[in-house]
């Protein structure tokens, strides 16, 4: 299984999350508790944008093209495909 380093700002988190799970669930084995409330995508408390690196989804994600295209991600739904750097500002 594949493993990438996700970055978490400001906070200066750093954890790993493997290819097949999803970021919040890596985040939270790690130690990090991102906030959330539904973990299915539609509540949008665990939104946070992506600064740099690459996310799938398994469904397409309840964002429209242009807030996923400035960025913004569900850790809840997002699965890693590189390395990360997110932001929860």
């Amino acid at each position: 299984m594949t493993t990438y380093r996700i970055r978490l700002l400001p906070q200066d988190v750093d954890f790993d999350a493997g290819e097949d799970e999803t970021l919040l669930s890596a985040a939270r084995r790690a130690g990090f508790i991102l906030p959330h409330r539904c973990l299915i995508g539609a509540c949008a408390s665990c939104l946070c944008r992506k600064l740099s690196g690459e996310v799938n989804y398994q469904l397409a994600p309840m964002l429209t093209e242009r807030e996923q295209a400035a960025g913004w991600i569900l850790p809840c739904q997002a699965k890693p495909r590189s390395d990360l750097v997110l932001t929860l500002e």
